[in-house]
């Protein structure tokens, strides 16, 4: 599984928008790899942030 593959799923695994730095706890990758996985994921427009400074897996 690749980073972007890792990210989006504890985030759905969360069951709530999550930050970066709850996402890189929680899955064990390292904060720069969830940085550059979230900026991918925001340009595919395949997350979307509910809250200030929180993401979450577009519907």
């Amino acid at each position: 599984m690749d980073a972007k593959e890792i990210v989006l799923k504890t985030m759905a695994e969360a069951g709530k928008p999550v930050s970066a730095g709850e996402v890189a706890t929680v899955s064990g990758l390292d904060r720069k790899e969830v940085d550059k996985a979230f900026a991918e994921l925001k340009k595919e427009g395949a997350i979307v942030s509910p809250v200030r400074c929180k993401w979450a897996p577009a519907e």
